[in-house]
């Protein structure tokens, strides 16, 4: 079966109060593409056995998983100063040759690193999909303690061959000029700044959009559901960029509404947020 939208990246293990759950943006991609009515294929990679595997296998049509001694596993401590990450364990790469031979023509393809697993030269592999890239984990190091640190990454040839970058203003905190390097490089850019909405480059051209105001309640994976329902969005939109937008945001900030994989939309959601923008 050839998947309607490729997911690459590590699934997490979460380590919370509540205990060890399941995160990682496919985890949330997933659910997001399953809510649009698309086939979904995974390409990950966990400790054999790994039990948090089945809350996802629910939600795709296709998983391949590559063994690894770990999964990839982070810790969060939040402290007055702010989020101090860790990284506690790290699954197998992911490269082109991993991924199965039918997924190869899949139309979209999400590219979901966390951990630099992903090979960024995948992305010159899929000469007529859409490909999208969530940078996050492309912009992290760690010590030998595991604690997680800020990288700078841009390589205008591997972007050359995405057409659309997805990242929020806090994933370049450090590095805020990256946002204006990448609106050149790359055909479509969003660039999310939470309840303030964000700013998509067309061709490094800046327009920006809003957001619905909502009482949040956990914010964790709202910039994944966007990226998400950005690109579920495109095949009943006409492959309007900004119409999909407008889905991605409403979307996102249900997400904020409730805790953790729940954020996720519904069927119903979806189809209330296709419905809201095509009549606007």
């Amino acid at each position: 079966m050839t998947p309607d939208y490729l997911l690459i990246g590590h699934v997490t293990a979460d380590l919370t109060p509540a205990g060890r759950l399941l995160g990682g943006t496919v985890s949330y991609a997933a659910r997001v593409v399953k809510a649009f009515g698309l086939r979904a294929g995974v390409l990950t990679s966990a400790a054999e056995n790994e039990p948090l595997l089945e809350h996802l296998r629910p939600f795709v049509d296709e998983l391949a998983v590559l063994p690894a001694a770990s999964t990839s596993t982070f810790e969060n401590i939040y402290e007055p100063s702010g989020r101090i990450q860790y990284i506690r364990g790290v699954a197998a790469p992911l490269g082109f040759e991993d991924i199965p031979a039918a997924w190869r023509a899949a139309p979209l393809v999400h590219l979901a690193p966390l951990t630099g697993e992903v090979d960024p030269q995948i992305a010159r592999r899929f000469k007529d999909a859409t490909v999208m890239l969530t940078l996050q984990g492309w912009l992290r190091q760690w010590d030998g303690a595991g604690r997680v640190n800020f990288k700078r990454w841009f390589d205008p040839d591997v972007l050359s061959h995405i057409n659309v970058v997805v990242f929020s203003e806090e994933d370049i905190r450090e590095a805020p000029e990256l946002e204006v390097e990448f609106a050149g490089a790359v055909e479509h850019l969003f660039v999310t700044r939470a309840e303030r909405g964000g700013t998509y480059y067309r061709r490094g051209q800046a327009i920006p959009y809003t957001t619905p105001q909502v009482e949040q309640i956990h914010p964790t994976g709202a910039g994944d559901i966007f990226a998400a329902a950005l690109l579920s969005s495109l095949g009943f939109l006409n492959h309007d960029m900004r119409r999909a937008a407008q889905v991605a945001a409403r979307l996102a900030a249900l997400s904020v509404t409730r805790v953790g994989l729940d954020g996720a939309p519904s069927v119903e959601e979806v189809r209330q947020a296709l419905a809201e923008v095509e009549h606007d």
